[in-house]
């Protein structure tokens, strides 16, 4: 049995960067931070190292990640690695390794105009995480508890 799952929450680098594939389907790309944070055994100083991640989304997904993210958006990213190779100009293979979306849940807004935001200042306002799910999930048939090696 094989495992390729990736799970991120972190905020975005950039704007996602739109195109098009030649058949048609939606590619969003952006890059996505997150830090870990821990604190060092002996000078007992908190300490923070920042990861940075290539996304990319297709289809439907895609579309909606080019809609409503923005430099700074907060997010979840649920998705698979992958390592792709290609010939540079000078002959040298390169490799780029990026997850590919496969969901997506958006964290609460953060780009939104000063007056809106002197306006809700004066009221709290909860917000709901809004889920996006491309694929569907297994049927629960499917995987068997004979099937789990623990």
């Amino acid at each position: 049995m094989n495992l390729n799952k990736v799970f991120l929450i972190g905020n975005l680098t950039r704007d996602p960067e739109s195109r098009t594939l030649p058949r048609g389907q939606s590619v969003s790309n952006f890059g996505l931070a997150t830090n870990r944070m821990w604190t060092d055994s002996e000078s007992k100083e908190k300490k923070q190292q920042t990861e940075f991640h290539n996304i990319v989304a297709f289809g439907k997904l895609a579309d909606i990640c080019n809609q409503y993210l923005t430099k700074g958006s907060l997010v979840m990213v649920e998705g698979r690695l992958q390592t792709r190779s290609w010939q540079g100009q000078n002959g040298e293979t390169k490799y780029r390794t990026e997850i590919v979306a496969e969901r997506l849940q958006m964290g609460p807004k953060t780009a939104q105009k000063k007056e809106e935001k002197t306006a809700e200042a004066a009221e709290p306002k909860t917000e709901k995480l809004e889920e996006i799910q491309v694929e569907e999930e297994p049927p629960a048939d499917e995987i068997k508890t004979e099937d789990i090696p623990f």
